[in-house]
């Protein structure tokens, strides 16, 4: 088998004598590829490789982009004052790089205006283009209807 590592000249030896070379330095040998013709081992400390690769994991999982959804709750009859608060907030919730989940909530029998609540859902993303574009239309899930909307690329 082919040995690789610091401090040893890459050659090939017997399965025994590698291992010998791997004790006298005190470290382990790891076979790298064994579909290499010959096989390739690597004489390493394995506790160390196995915590440095568990470092970059964890290096790489922080710098992973977390996406933040923000809820805002309407009802069928929404009145216009409270339209454009609820707007003000999603606007700020796009501006920070969060995703906005907005839903109207049908309690009881208002289930029977769902057309005012798929017509307010439109109405809040054409005033929010701006600042995002919608990623689902309004769907009617059980009681909510619901409409997720994404803050634009800069």
């Amino acid at each position: 088998m082919r040995v690789v590592g610091e401090g040893i000249e890459s050659a090939v030896f017997p399965i025994e004598r590698a291992l010998e070379i791997s004790k006298e330095m005190g470290l382990d040998l790891v076979e790298i590829s064994p579909n290499a013709v010959p096989p390739v081992c690597k004489v390493i400390d394995y506790k160390k490789f196995l915590y440095d690769q568990k470092k970059k994991q964890k290096e790489l999982k922080a710098k992973a982009a977390k996406t933040v959804i923000k809820e805002i709750r309407f009802g069928p009859q929404t009145d216009d004052h409270d339209f454009t608060f609820k707007k003000n907030h999603a606007i700020k919730f796009l501006q920070e790089g969060c995703k906005v989940k907005a839903f109207v909530f049908f309690k009881g029998r208002t289930i029977l205006f769902k057309e005012q609540g798929e017509i307010l859902l439109l109405r809040f993303v054409n005033e929010l283009e701006d600042y995002g574009k919608p990623e689902q239309m309004p769907l009617l899930e059980g009681k909510k209807m619901i409409m997720v909307v994404a803050p634009k690329k800069k």
